[in-house]
């Protein structure tokens, strides 16, 4: 299968997704692969999380709950961004989700109009500009540069701004990059914001931040959504559950679209999104110091091998290794590295044009595995010189 083929139709595959299947299909026939492709923690959610949750169960807390989420999760989420950020919210604002993917599809549905245009960096999520368009919007691209971390500016977004861009969206910690916006970098962005525009800022990957701190969008304007979850910073990839913050104009529209889609988030599994706001910063902690030692043991591999980021990436668990020295198609890369080396990877062109020649390296598996796909990672290129 070519890279041309698997984006033949507007909603282009999710390539991560096809490396992980072809690499379970080796394992199935016998091979020993090194998953460094899927962003997933390999962390157990943590137990006051399912003990959470199974005390709902017995009390048979499995029925619809309001469409917005409980009110008890919804009161938490207000209560954490005020100790987290700082930030003043209302619980009216906050829309539970059944994960964040709906969340932006509830968001998007709501914001856009046909056409309106949605500024997003190239690199970028791969999903968001699949996101855009089935709801009938247009991604706008800006090139980041690697040795800027790659970060957009005002001064790169500016000229690209007319009548029809509705939105700019912000992912910090980023997804695929592993880059993190300053205080000052969000600030300047959120000055433009206007009457018709708004702020979006995926806060998924916020808490696994290894250098500084987290600044949500929220502390520097209030024209901005803000989509988060459980997933990541909770080690809850399985349980579906996230949220997203709006501005009271937008929120009965996204409650009218959940109403229809999906009634509500599961019940029983709100109770343990507020216990993992609630009682789990000590379980955060203790993962996010092995996530910085993975890291750092991953970096300095990637430099010795002299294909690391120019600028180290400070969150998530992510950080892309340029490859352009050994290819210009990271599509077939990241497959034949499978095949030969038994390292799962994911080809940079999963996360847009300007990230081809790159390949996305995922720091969520032991050090152990690390340490023996970095190994089998060098004698792979060793062999494409």
């Amino acid at each position: 299968m070519t890279n041309q083929e698997t984006r033949s139709c507007g909603i282009t595959p999710f390539i991560v997704m096809e490396v992980l299947e072809e690499a379970q299909r080796l394992e199935k026939a016998g091979r020993h692969i090194i998953h460094l492709e899927i962003g997933e923690p390999d962390f157990d959610t943590p137990q006051p999380v399912k003990e959470a949750a199974l005390r709902a169960l017995a009390n048979n807390d499995t029925h619809y709950t309001h469409s917005l989420g409980k009110v008890g999760l919804r009161d938490e989420v207000v209560s954490y961004y005020k100790r987290i950020y700082g930030v003043d919210i209302v619980p009216e604002q906050v829309l539970v989700t059944s994960g964040t993917s709906p969340a932006m599809l509830l968001l998007f549905s709501a914001l856009l109009k046909q056409g309106d245009g949605v500024i997003i960096s190239d690199p970028y999520y791969a999903c968001y500009p699949n996101f855009i368009r089935y709801t009938g919007g247009n991604p706008v691209c800006v090139g980041v540069k690697e040795e800027d971390g790659f970060k957009f500016n005002k001064d790169g977004i500016k000229p690209m701004l007319t009548d029809r861009i509705r939105a700019i969206m912000i992912n910090s910690p980023s997804n695929p990059t592993g880059n993190v916006f300053s205080a000052d970098e969000l600030r300047d962005l959120a000055t433009l914001a206007d009457e018709n525009r708004y702020l979006i800022s995926d806060e998924i990957y916020h808490g696994l931040t290894y250098e500084g701190k987290d600044h949500s969008i929220l502390e520097f304007t209030d024209r901005a959504f803000v989509i988060n979850g459980f997933s990541k910073k909770y080690a809850m990839t399985g349980w579906r559950l996230g949220y997203v913050i709006a501005p009271l104009q937008f929120v009965r529209k996204m409650q009218i679209l959940q109403q229809n889609l999906f009634i509500s988030a599961c019940s029983f599994i709100q109770e343990a999104g507020i216990a993992a706001l609630r009682d789990c910063d000590s379980h955060v902690a203790e993962m996010v110091a092995v996530y910085d030692k993975r890291r750092r043991y991953m970096l300095a591999r990637l430099t010795q091998m002299g294909i690391a980021p120019t600028v180290p990436p400070t969150g998530a668990f992510y950080m892309l290794a340029n490859v352009k020295e050994y290819t210009d198609d990271s599509y077939s890369f990241a497959f034949e590295c499978l095949a030969e080396a038994g390292v799962a990877v994911t080809p940079g062109i999963d996360f847009g044009s300007n990230c081809e020649g790159y390949i996305r390296l995922s720091y969520a598996n032991s050090l152990e595995n690390i340490e023996e796909g970095m190994n089998r990672l060098e004698k792979f290129l060793q062999i494409k010189k």
